[in-house]
């Protein structure tokens, strides 16, 4: 039988049949992406071979995994030799931030973008809370949105409280399978019980002591809103890591890094000390955000850190 990942909960997956049923299934065997280590080999979004167990609960065993045609994939939170598929199999991203309550973190939106850049799956960046603004926090809003929206990237102003950008959003998710993600606590779930509100999510304010988000969604799941349109809701992200990606992959998939390389005097400029770099010669005349270059800068000595040891690592 074939069916479509709609729930991780770890050992157990739950499986939408083609005849609608749900059911619950395990995995069989080993399954590995690339050769690379996974905590999650099978995740929502995946659609999957099955064999029926013959038992009285009606359980099943993933015998095979479909190619994908996208995946958005990160380093695992809790194992950071290993990485987590968040969601597969998407036709876009829907990343719902806020300026503040909680306060937007410097580089949280390139991190993210990382994620699905070298899928190009298209990215429409959500301002939640936007009726809690004040007037900095509106000139933020306003530059960060000139930023995005250069390189080709959405963006759109929300609040589930006045209403703004619920038409606009429900548009945008009409017709795909849409992955949303954000930082914990910026709404995520308010916002799409305000779009959509036979979900009914589970929502909690943000923590009185820490000001931070606190989770609501424990695992990645998928909601069917109508036949042509899903969404995968997935858990908050508090920090993102690369232990899979070497300096190159980062600057490949800064847009508009990427575009101005072949002007760059080496085929592998990095876009830091190299002469003749045609980045750093448009971050001088205003044309790239230095904003977005200070964010590159700070991922690429990460990567660089953590990959050295990942690549001496005595396992």
């Amino acid at each position: 039988m074939r069916g479509l990942i709609i729930r991780s909960t770890g050992s157990w997956y739950e499986v939408a049949l083609e005849d609608g049923q749900i059911i619950k299934a395990r995995i069989k065997g080993k399954f590995r992406l690339d050769g690379l280590k996974l905590t999650n080999p099978v995740a929502v979004g995946d659609y999957v071979i099955l064999e029926m167990e013959g038992d009285a609960e009606n359980t099943a065993t993933i015998t095979e995994i479909e190619i994908r045609k996208n995946y958005v994939i990160r380093q695992s939170p809790r194992k950071k030799h290993f990485l987590h598929i968040i969601a597969s199999n998407i036709d876009q991203a829907i990343l719902i931030i806020t300026i503040n309550h909680p306060k937007l973190k410097q580089g949280f939106i390139d991190r993210f973008l990382l994620m699905t850049s070298p899928y190009n799956i298209p990215v429409t960046i959500v301002f939640n809370k936007s009726d809690l603004y004040n007037e900095d926090d509106l000139a933020i809003y306003q530059y960060l949105k000139t930023v995005y929206t250069s390189i080709g990237y959405n963006v759109v102003l929300s609040s589930a409280i006045d209403g703004t950008g619920i038409e606009e959003l429900n548009k945008i998710l009409q017709g795909k399978t849409s992955m949303l993600s954000g930082q914990s606590g910026v709404g995520k779930s308010t916002l799409l019980n305000a779009i959509h509100p036979e979900l009914e999510l589970k929502t909690q304010e943000l923590s009185d002591f820490s000001g931070k988000g606190q989770h609501t969604t424990t695992f990645a799941e998928m909601f069917f809103i109508n036949e042509q349109t899903k969404l995968i809701d997935t858990p908050g992200i508090k920090t993102l890591s690369y232990n899979h990606l070497e300096v190159m992959d980062i600057a490949h998939n800064f847009k508009e890094f990427f575009i101005l390389s072949e002007n760059c005097k080496y085929n592998d400029c990095t876009h830091r000390n190299e002469p003749k770099c045609a980045v750093k010669e448009s971050i001088a005349n205003g044309e790239i955000a230095q904003m977005r270059y200070e964010n590159y800068l700070v991922i690429l000595e990460e990567v660089e850190d953590q990959n050295y040891w990942e690549r001496n690592i005595d396992y």
